[in-house]
C-alpha cells in the first residue's frame, strides 16, 4: 500500500491506495471514469467514490486470502488504511461501517468499474514475454467459468438459480463469465457475462468476437466446437485451434 502526502483539508478516504495496483489505475484515471459515469459527488464524505472504487477492487484482491471465506467489508478497509490511521495530520475516530460500505457502493453503481475495466483490458505480453507468442503470434483463449453473486432478490430474478430443482450447491444465483484471455499473462482482453441458465459458453464467445485480431491463435477446448462459431471467428482474421 502506498501512503499519499497528506494535505490540509483532505479527507481521510482520499488516502487510501493500493501499492502497485495505483501505478497501473491511477487515482486520475478514477476520478476520470467516476467523473465520466455521472457519479461525481457533491457532498464531502467519509468514503468518497474514488475510494469505493479501490475499495471494490481491494475485495476482489483479497477475496481467497483466507480458506475459511472471504473477508468482511471493515476488515478489507481495515487492511487498506491502517497505515494511514497513524499518520500525523490524519484524525479518524473510527471506521467506516458495514452498513455505510454497502451504500457507498449502491451509490457509485457498477457503471464506473464497467468503464474501468474498458479502459484497462486488453493485453500485454511483449516479445520479452515467455510463453505468449507463437510462430510470432500472440497466442489467446477463451476461458469461462461461473460466479456466485449475492442472494437477493434482484439477482434471483435476473440470473435466476441453476442445479437440480433450480437451485445451485452454492445456494446463490450464479452468472456465467466469458473470457478472452492473453495466455502468457493471463490479462484479459475482452469479458462478458449473463445468466448461467439463460446463456452458454457459446453464446457469450459470439460477444468476444470484436476483439480478435489476425495476429492472434485463438485456443478453445472442444466445448467451442462447431461450424458457425468456427466460422464467425475465423472471419476475424483469428486463427484458430
Amino acid at each position: 500500500m502506498h501512503v499519499a502526502p497528506v494535505a490540509p483539508g483532505q479527507r481521510f478516504g482520499e488516502h487510501v491506495r493500493l501499492g502497485v495496483l495505483t501505478e497501473e489505475i491511477t487515482p486520475k484515471l478514477v476520478d476520470e471514469v467516476v467523473e465520466h459515469s455521472g457519479r461525481t459527488e457533491y457532498r464531502r464524505r467519509l468514503v468518497p467514490a474514488r475510494t469505493v472504487v479501490y475499495f471494490v477492487l481491494a475485495l476482489c484482491l483479497f477475496s481467497s486470502s483466507d480458506s475459511a471465506g472471504p473477508p468482511g467489508y471493515r476488515s478489507v478497509l481495515r487492511t487498506l488504511t491502517e497505515k494511514l490511521r497513524h499518520l500525523p495530520g490524519v484524525c479518524v475516530q473510527r471506521l467506516a461501517t458495514s452498513s455505510a460500505l454497502t451504500r457507498a457502493r449502491q451509490r457509485l453503481g457498477a457503471k464506473p468499474l464497467q468503464i474501468l475495466f474498458e479502459r484497462r483490458c486488453g493485453t500485454l505480453a511483449t516479445t520479452a514475454t515467455s510463453g505468449a507468442f507463437a510462430f510470432g503470434l500472440r497466442l489467446v483463449a477463451w476461458d469461462g467459468t461461473a460466479l456466485d453473486v449475492p442472494d437477493t432478490t434482484a439477482n434471483a430474478r435476473e440470473f435466476g438459480f441453476t442445479g437440480k430443482g433450480g437451485v445451485n450447491q452454492s445456494g446463490h444465483p450464479q452468472v456465467r463469465l466469458m473470457a478472452l484471455t492473453e495466455t502468457g499473462t493471463h490479462a484479459l482482453a475482452d469479458a462478458a457475462f449473463d445468466a448461467m441458465a439463460r446463456f452458454s459458453e457459446q453464446r457469450l464467445a459470439r460477444q468476444l468476437l470484436a476483439s480478435l485480431r489476425p495476429d492472434m491463435p485463438l485456443l478453445a477446448d472442444r466445448n467451442f466446437a462447431g461450424y458457425e462459431l468456427w466460422g464467425l471467428a475465423r472471419a476475424t482474421g483469428a486463427h484458430l485451434a
